[in-house]
């Protein structure tokens, strides 16, 4: 970052040092020669922007300013100077999840108490009609005193959106910790975050990322099979990953049910159904979503549970024609899928690991799959 471009913002914000990069903005500390207070300033860097995002820097400035949660960075102000605008934010004084867990695996304690504060930040989100859609490592902040804060709501849509800012804006996310759904770009609820948590612990428990390689394989292999998750993690992890990780959005638990979970673990109980509905977050329902779960539908861990525990699966009648079809497509899918996987690894350029679409990719696919090898390699 040349020297020139810190200094004094607005005649207020004294810019000391870059602290981050996003793909359209810089983070730097500063201080606030007004309130005599240190901030974190994000501005939109010059020269790279278009009408779009500015559209979504602003939309930023607008979800930010609706949410005040504990576990959520709060926006101090917005502003605009020589033609670039700008957020203040609460500066947070420590790392991200993402330096902490870098081939590092995390105590189990440690990572249910993060995902949990993460959980509840997510639910008050989702209460607020308001998805994140970019939950990662980096984006979990580890503060020195202690609060977990999730940040950067760069690409969040409300629940009831149907239109993104920009052409990408189905597909637009970190395809490392994308839900399934986004990645066909189908209609995103609030289960896409907790997928992408989902894939957060388990990388912060194992120390390894669930889906490595050129981003469109990597983003394309959760299309066919859900992560891989170690048999060396206690059975109450496995079941709440799994479950979390579900290839089918309506099949996840909601964010208060995660949390909930996370806190026994935390406080070291075992996954029992009335410690969990004691430890409940008492909030408000989070906005009904496309893919959500009706209310009195048993959680898929906790019919899980009771398939373990009584040694035997709930009967089940014949399904009927409808739902063998749709299966039968799957299977269809999963094997076009595998089969551009295959050929994306002999074709994928070992210099960038952007991999463009390739031939016989299925037509529902190909466009979603076109705008992510575009944002990605736009993004460099």
């Amino acid at each position: 970052m040349p020297t020139e471009e810190l200094g004094l913002l607005d005649d207020r914000y004294d810019l000391q040092v870059v602290i981050g990069h996003g793909g359209m903005a810089d983070v730097y500390r500063a201080f606030d020669q007004v309130l005599h207070r240190p901030v974190a300033v994000k501005v939109l860097r010059s020269g790279t922007t278009t009408r779009s995002d500015i559209r979504r820097f602003e939309a930023e400035a607008r979800t930010l300013a609706q949410l005040r949660h504990t576990n959520l960075v709060t926006l101090l102000d917005l502003g605009e100077s020589g033609g670039q605008p700008y957020l203040v934010m609460e500066l947070v004084e420590g790392k991200t999840l993402a330096e902490c867990c870098a081939s590092t695996a995390l105590p189990a304690g440690q990572v249910a108490r993060v995902g949990e504060q993460v959980a509840l930040a997510l639910h008050y989100a989702h209460s607020k009609g308001v998805i994140h859609r970019d939950v990662k490592p980096g984006n979990v902040l580890l503060a020195d005193d202690g609060r977990v804060l999730l940040s950067d709501f760069g690409i969040a849509r409300l629940v009831d959106q149907t239109q993104g800012h920009t052409k990408t804006g189905t597909t637009l996310g970190t395809p490392t910790y994308m839900s399934p759904e986004q990645v066909r770009g189908d209609a995103v609820s609030t289960s896409a975050d907790i997928y992408s948590l989902g894939l957060v612990l388990l990388e912060a428990l194992t120390g390894e990322r669930a889906y490595n390689g050129p981003v469109m394989e990597a983003a394309l292999a959760r299309l066919t099979s859900s992560p891989e998750i170690p048999t060396s993690l206690p059975p109450v992890w496995q079941r709440l990953i799994a479950g979390m990780t579900a290839l089918e959005p309506g099949d996840r638990p909601t964010a208060g049910e995660v949390a909930a979970e996370l806190r026994a673990l935390g406080a070291g109980r075992g996954r029992d159904a009335t410690t969990v509905a004691a430890a409940a977050p008492v909030a408000a329902t989070p906005a009904p979503a496309v893919g959500t779960r009706t209310a009195g539908m048993p959680t898929p861990t906790r019919v899980m549970d009771s398939i373990v525990e009584s040694g035997t699966a709930p009967e089940r009648s014949r399904p009927p024609a409808r739902v063998l079809f749709a299966v039968a497509a799957v299977l269809v899918l999963v094997v076009a899928v595998t089969a551009i996987v295959l050929a994306m690894r002999d074709n994928s350029s070992s210099g960038t690991g952007v991999t463009k679409v390739p031939d016989g990719v299925p037509t529902r696919l190909q466009q979603p799959l076109d705008e992510l090898h575009q944002a990605v390699a736009g993004s460099g």
